[in-house]
């Protein structure tokens, strides 16, 4: 990890030090946040020159700085957890397909395509006004969409895999599916299934908050950079900036993510980006 962070550039290290310090934030939260994730401690929107708060207050009187805290590890930790579970079903089911082929292939291609087929805001404002705003729902109606398009990926990336000369030589000697998708396939398609990995939580991520802002997301009380973003956005009205520190946040991590993943795409490709 040392010797990968050495040989990066500048703009990749900028990427990892954002990730890094709101990975830690998310961790350390109950540590950071001075105050309770619902505590009211002051007026609404108070100044950030306010003495019991160092962002100033939220439009409930609640510390702003607190509610980011725990808003990075509610958003960011959800966000991570359902794009986990897409690439699992995504890789999974995709790999079953290119290796077995046949009717498996085409059912389960056909099954994704159809899920492809409906825009992916649509498809949650359906399910979610059918199955309610609660985490279980948000994590269904983020997660599918997310695994079809892994699926696509690694489907694609399986079946120019699938038939190389080492993979069959494996199935030769005897070796069983899972064997080979483990041993053969999966090593070879890490790059760019782990740059995907960056992107689609970056989708995942921003869908979180846009739902949020659409009221659709986390719900109150719980601390939400897109719910808070909402919920201060009245301030604007009086020359107050506070909906832009939520909003600055979403973008610093956004773009702390692209950075990373753009160095890695090069660096798998053999084309390292220059210095900046």
């Amino acid at each position: 990890m040392i010797k990968l962070f050495k040989r990066s550039p500048l703009s990749a290290r900028i990427g990892m030090l954002v990730i890094a310090v709101n990975l830690f934030v998310c961790i350390a939260a109950p540590l950071i946040a001075p105050y309770g994730e619902t505590e009211v401690i002051g007026e609404v929107w108070e100044s950030v020159s306010a003495p019991n708060s160092i962002l100033g207050t939220d439009h409930l009187g609640r510390d702003l700085f607190t509610r980011m805290v725990y808003g990075a590890r509610n958003t960011v930790l959800l966000a991570i957890g359902i794009t986990a579970l897409a690439f699992f079903l995504g890789i999974f089911f995709a790999f079953l397909a290119a290796v077995l082929g046949g009717w498996v292939n085409q059912l389960l291609s056909r099954s994704v395509d159809i899920l492809m087929a409906f825009p992916t805001l649509i498809f949650a404002l359906v399910v979610l006004s059918v199955l309610g705003t609660s985490v279980p729902s948000l994590v269904f109606v983020l997660m599918i969409p997310a695994a079809t398009r892994v699926y696509r990926l690694a489907r694609a990336l399986a079946m120019n895999i699938n038939v190389l000369d080492y993979v069959e030589v494996a199935r030769i000697r005897g070796e069983g599916i899972f064997w080979v998708i483990s041993r053969e396939i999966l090593p070879n398609t890490l790059s760019p299934l782990a740059a995907e990995f960056g992107l689609r939580f970056c989708f995942v991520f921003l869908f979180i908050s846009s739902l949020s802002f659409l009221g659709l997301g986390l719900q109150p009380p719980t601390a939400d950079w897109g719910g808070m973003v909402r919920e201060n956005a009245g301030a604007i009205t009086y020359g107050i900036m506070i909906p832009l520190i939520p909003a600055a946040a979403i973008a610093q991590l956004t773009v702390g993510i692209n950075l990373v993943v753009d160095w890695f795409l090069h660096e798998s490709a053999g084309r390292v980006p220059e210095e900046i």
